[in-house]
């Protein structure tokens, strides 16, 4: 009881002291003109110093974030967050007049700008001159959801070595993405998913050895993928999905270990599913949807057991679906195959993702044979468990009368009954020239007894 009672008398002084502190705590005159301007900016209409005529850190908008400076009677503006989000982030509204705030530049110890669908009617200019004011100690720049933002991504962005965050998205932000971006050596997330980039992806950005997400989705980025993606050792989520980019995958890609996410569809890839993607042990999704890869499903399957959702529709695909994926996906939850020419069986293995399965998609191809699912699956996916357009398909009759009318299996004809499906493991046609080899030599061994020893 004792010690309890020391440990509450220390808590107490120690909240005092920091109470007693903070009544000599303020903002500088400079700072506090800086944050008016910029509320001004954003939103015109708003008597933003009658509304909070106060220190703007200690009785401010909740968008203001201030820190105790190096002397112990100041405070600094370290952060400004525009844009209403929720009630929880009830940042300072933008007004349809809102401009860039470049009275930011006053603010020497701003670490995080963040603007939230500010930019939405006017057209505003995201210049050079706004970032290359900045404070040098920035370590976020985000602007999310501000489709009137134009202009370019200037090349001084390089000039913020605490950058751990640049996240500019649904915007009109077009140009390049600069060289510069390479020099961002402690940038942690690098998002630019949404806007209207071209050009190709810079291979100075496998420089960024911190780099752990990389989106550049939705641009109009075009050239191959760089080889040089293959150095981002901590990268988790790749998604260059949604632009022009051309040519096969690199095979450095496989050294991305710590991938989980990895989206490359609706490009214009080619060359064939990258048997690479069987190196990046850490995956748990990828998608390669919409590209003219070609070829076959490489067997690639056993080290990808932790898998949860592969997207392969539309990509030109030939040949047998391998058995090994229903042998090795025990995690599975999502397959998209539709739209390619991948003929032969369902594999009889692919009752083994009934575990894990919500979702699979076969659509539009050339597929034959019995379905290999069982009644509760099929009643249980309906609609997701997708199989039309497969004219040689057919359905168990163990099948009939448990398949929702939602189901593309309703629309199956019934097996004849002397179809038996194959149970083989991996497809391959040694098993059929092995099985004639079998009564050749049986042949021959006959006639040798009947004919040659009995002579």
């Amino acid at each position: 009881m004792a010690s309890n009672r020391s440990l509450f008398l220390i808590l107490l002084f120690l909240l005092s002291a920091i109470s007693v502190a903070g009544e000599d705590l303020s903002l500088g005159p400079a700072e506090q003109e800086a944050v008016y301007l910029a509320l001004e900016s954003i939103d015109p209409f708003t008597d933003w110093r009658s509304l909070y005529p106060g220190d703007l850190c200690l009785y401010g908008p909740h968008g203001v974030v201030c820190d105790v400076g190096e002397s112990s009677s100041e405070l600094h503006v370290i952060e400004i967050n525009l844009g209403f989000v929720s009630d929880v982030s009830s940042n300072p509204n933008c007004s349809q007049n809102a401009t860039l705030p470049y009275s930011l530049s006053a603010l020497p110890f701003l670490r995080k700008i963040f603007f939230y669908n500010c930019f939405s009617s006017s057209k505003t200019i995201f210049e050079s001159s706004f970032v290359k004011n900045l404070s040098s100690a920035m370590r976020e720049i985000v602007f999310i959801n501000n489709p009137a933002l134009v202009g370019r991504i200037s090349g001084s962005i390089g000039n913020f070595s605490n950058l751990r965050r640049l996240i500019i998205t649904n915007s009109a932000v077009s140009g390049s993405v600069p060289i510069e971006i390479g020099d961002l050596q402690n940038l942690s997330q690098l998002v630019l998913s949404g806007n209207r980039l071209r050009g190709p992806i810079p291979a100075s950005i496998g420089s960024l050895n911190q780099l752990m997400i990389l989106d550049l989705s939705g641009n109009r980025i075009s050239g191959g993928v760089p080889t040089q993606i293959g150095r981002l050792s901590e990268l988790v989520k790749l998604d260059l999905s949604g632009n022009r980019i051309s040519g096969p995958v690199p095979v450095e890609i496989g050294r991305l270990k710590n991938v989980e996410f990895l989206d490359l569809s609706f490009n214009k890839l080619t060359g064939g599913v990258p048997t690479a993607i069987g190196r990046m042990v850490s995956l748990k999704e990828v998608y390669l949807s919409g590209n003219a890869l070609g070829g076959q499903i490489p067997e690639i399957w056993e080290t990808l057991k932790g898998i949860l959702g592969i997207g392969m529709s539309k990509t030109g695909l030939v040949g047998n679906i391998p058995a090994s994926m229903g042998v090795f996906l025990e995690n599975l939850c999502y397959l998209g195959l539709d739209g390619n020419f991948l003929e032969g069986e369902l594999p009889e293995q692919f009752k083994r993702l009934e575990a894990t399965a919500s979702e699979i998609n076969v659509e539009n191809n050339r597929l034959r044979g019995r379905i290999p699912f069982s009644a509760g699956f099929v009643w249980r996916l309906g609609g997701k468990l997708k199989v039309g357009g497969n004219g040689n398909l057919c359905l168990g009759e163990e099948l009939v009368g448990h398949v929702r009318s939602t189901s593309s299996v309703g629309e199956l004809e019934l097996c004849n009954k002397t179809e038996i499906p194959r149970a083989v493991l991996f497809s391959s046609g040694a098993s059929f020239l092995k099985g004639r080899l079998f009564w050749v030599v049986l042949v021959i061994q006959l006639w040798f007894c009947l004919f040659v020893r009995g002579g």
